[in-house]
């Protein structure tokens, strides 16, 4: 399938915006900026249908596109929030995931993470999805997303967490 028709992108938003929102709350923790991902996500489809090409399920498709989305907001708010902090302003509200004051930890966490460890971070971990279903949502094989997730393990190994960071 090379692309959606804009009748399918508008069905798919009926039937999926609530999904994507959802997520995308989920993972920002702002209403707000949750409501632009999902306008974005659906953007992306209006102005490049291509971009689904039916190699995966439609809803499949937009968690990805839509956790892609949150980890760049979440990067891009790491840096702002290192200007923010230096002016002693608030960083980022509390997680569904997670107790409030864990919340600030865990996404700063996930914003140091390359897209891919964060993506497979999520997914697994949060989600708490089977390797099969993350390889899935990553397209990628299981044994990748099992590497991906040996990679993390060693990776937060090495970095300095705070105490109160759950457990990934």
């Amino acid at each position: 399938m090379p692309g959606l028709s804009r009748a399918e992108i508008e069905d798919a938003y009926r039937q999926y915006a609530h999904s994507v929102l959802r997520r995308a709350q989920r993972l920002l923790g702002s209403a707000p900026e949750a409501h632009e991902v999902l306008q974005e996500v659906f953007m992306t489809l209006l102005e490049k249908p291509a971009q689904f090409a039916g190699r995966s399920a439609l809803l499949t498709w937009l968690y990805s596109a839509t956790t892609h989305a949150c980890l760049n907001r979440l990067r891009n708010a790491r840096s702002r929030s290192e200007l923010a902090a230096r002016h002693g302003e608030a960083l980022l509200p509390p997680s569904s995931w997670c107790a409030p004051d864990q919340a600030v930890a865990v996404r700063r966490l996930l914003a140091g993470l390359r897209e891919e460890l964060a993506a497979v971070a999520v997914y697994h971990h949060l989600d708490q999805m089977t390797l099969e279903e993350s390889a899935e949502a990553l397209g990628c094989s299981r044994r990748k997303v099992a590497y991906l997730l040996a990679e993390l393990r060693e990776h937060l190994s090495r970095v300095e967490k705070p105490s109160d960071l759950p457990v990934l």
